[in-house]
């Protein structure tokens, strides 16, 4: 490993930058009106009012009361329908991400596209959800301008979420529920006993993980009643989704936005948790270590200060968390020793 990653052409880089602030506009102010649907009115005696229908997960029709008939209503849902529809604004999206895919940024798959869209349009990343994992590196390529060389392949995805410690608020009208946005995909994902882990039929490694902080000593799942899913409580995990940052990840059929911890809390988490793997899982520690390299490598070299504010952070956390820290450092030192780790002051 020289570094670990490679610049993308500047071309790849301008046409990413370029769809990000649309593709975030549009995962901001989506609403009910999204969702496919449409006006209706209801008359009671001399009244009328108007809602706005649709078709929710389960397949019920649902209604959102917009007010009584009036002139100004009439002329706001007359607006509405003048402007460009959501699947419009999406299509074109699409064809922007075709463009810098085609100029050399990174894409991901259709099928875990599909997911993180499905997932992301009923309001899992509003409701405080963070895409983690080998996904949230991938998402780091196209916000830096680069291409990893190393730790870059995955079939999980993997999610988090603070659960029963943050009040979710969705937008008026939206309901997430996890488990009905799995199923909608109808794809075979079959949850595992404890239901933290979503795992799919015909594709076994294909599974979707959905972890949140340990806040006590059980390792019981933890129920989020406010998303219907179960959650798996992993130490130290409040590092990563403590400091979080929005992110575009793009495929051939559009982008997706998404919340994935910042990329220096990602890195020493991975040095963090490195020693924590079981025998089994020592593949899995290897990548941690591969990931850990390149994201080191290009902030020691673009926001180094990133690093030594990390760093920081561990040390007012404790002597356990320095030492776990330190052991994954040093491992990853003599696998890769041409990346300075100059940050980590003892």
């Amino acid at each position: 490993m020289q570094n670990g990653y490679q610049h993308l052409p500047a071309s790849a880089q301008a046409a990413f930058a370029n769809l990000v602030p649309a593709a975030q506009s549009i995962s901001l102010n989506r609403t009910v009106a999204d969702l496919p649907g449409g006006f209706t009115q209801k008359k009671l005696g001399k009244m009328t009012y108007w809602y706005y229908q649709f078709k929710s997960l389960d397949g019920k029709t649902r209604q959102i009361y917009l007010g009584n008939d009036s002139e100004s209503l009439r002329g706001l849902m007359a607006d509405f329908k003048k402007q460009p529809s959501h699947t419009e604004a999406l299509a074109h999206l699409g064809r922007l991400c075709r463009s810098a895919i085609e100029l050399g940024a990174n894409a991901i798959g259709r099928t875990h596209y599909r997911i993180l869209q499905r997932l992301a349009d009923h309001g899992f990343f509003h409701a405080g959800g963070i895409l983690i994992g080998t996904h949230a590196f991938l998402a780091y390529q196209n916000h830096f301008g680069i291409r990893w060389t190393e730790g870059n392949q995955t079939l999980d995805i993997d999610f988090a979420h603070p659960g029963n410690n943050l009040s979710i608020a969705m937008p008026d009208g939206l309901k997430m529920d996890a488990r009905s946005v799995i199923e909608s995909l109808e794809m075979g994902f079959i949850p595992n006993v404890s239901q933290t882990t979503f795992t799919k039929q015909d594709e076994p490694d294909l599974q979707l993980d959905f972890v949140t902080p340990k806040v006590n000593t059980t390792d019981a799942p933890i129920r989020v009643h406010a998303l219907n899913l179960s959650m798996q409580p992993l130490q130290f995990m409040n590092f990563s989704m403590d400091a979080t940052m929005q992110a575009v990840l793009i495929s051939r059929n559009g982008p997706v936005a998404i919340n994935v911890p910042k990329a220096e809390r990602y890195a020493l988490h991975k040095l963090i948790v490195f020693g924590e793997r079981p025998p089994e899982l020592q593949v899995k520690a290897q990548k941690d270590i591969a990931q850990a390299a390149s994201l080191i490598a290009y902030l020691q070299e673009n926001e180094p200060d990133a690093l030594e504010e990390a760093w920081e952070m561990i040390q007012r956390s404790g002597k356990g968390w320095i030492s776990r820290c330190m052991r994954g450092a040093e491992y990853l030192k003599s696998r890769y020793p041409d990346i300075e780790l100059d940050f980590i002051k003892t």
